[in-house]
């Protein structure tokens, strides 16, 4: 399935942007009266016909429209801190969102060595990524604040599952599996959030934060994964809790 994407919905029609346009009519060769398919980023999807077939905008009466398409039934939001290689950060970002993900939210910690990321580029690759796996909503990408910043923030979260993986185990604090976190939630419990360090992990002062503010310690299993695929091991337990298991 071809899925163009419009942010510019107005009563029972929209215009395309002049990229997606150029891209309906001089790649694909859409004309006059073909029925195109049109998610707007925020879960709705469109069946459409057009109106109009300029190079620059693309406009289409809205036929038939669908809520929640392709979405997956939880929130999942993902802090994780920034590679040192941005390509793996993009990466993580691609396929988390084919599998399923709300939120992104790089977070900087006390052993990051990557403080900056380019998040306009990573809204592209999202939007690539919704619409390749028949999405109709495009996870969100917050800008970066520290770690201790979103721990904080994170206590107005009542009802949220939070869970941060970390690599220290104490005899007095000892990490469960982030599957057995997920069981021992209730099932009407589908906002969660996940924190990911650094290559080098959190410093011990920051998972004693998230602690103490409700996070739970947790392990992604006895090997030793990369930044990017620790974030993506958690996103797939989520979505094997919540979609292959259940």
């Amino acid at each position: 399935m071809e899925l163009f994407f419009s942010d510019n919905i107005e009563g029972g029609s929209l215009t395309l942007s002049e990229e997606e346009s150029r891209h309906c009519i001089k790649v694909l060769r859409h004309r006059p009266d073909d029925e195109i398919a049109v998610i707007d980023g925020n879960g709705l999807f469109f069946r459409c016909r057009i109106t109009d077939a300029g190079s620059k905008a693309v406009r289409a009466e809205i036929l038939e429209t669908e809520e929640n398409w392709g979405g997956h039934g939880y929130h999942l939001e993902m802090a994780v801190c920034p590679t040192k290689n941005a390509d793996r950060y993009e990466w993580f970002a691609e396929k988390a969102c084919e599998t399923g993900i709300d939120r992104i939210v790089p977070v900087i910690g006390d052993h990051s060595e990557r403080r900056q990321l380019k998040t306009d580029r990573l809204k592209k690759i999202l939007l690539s990524a919704a619409k390749q796996s028949l999405k109709g909503r495009v996870p969100e990408v917050a800008e970066a604040l520290s770690v201790r910043e979103y721990i904080d923030r994170m206590n107005d979260r009542k009802d949220c599952l939070k869970l941060i993986a970390c690599c220290f185990e104490d005899e007095d604090r000892r990490r469960v599996s982030v599957m057995e976190a997920l069981d021992g939630i209730p099932r009407e419990c589908r906002d969660m959030a996940v924190l990911i360090g650094p290559e080098g992990d959190f410093s011990r002062e920051e998972v004693n934060f998230a602690i103490q503010c409700g996070f739970i310690p947790v392990h992604l299993g006895p090997s030793r994964l990369r930044t990017e695929t620790a974030a993506l091991t958690a996103v797939f337990a989520v979505y094997s809790h919540f979609c292959l298991i259940s």
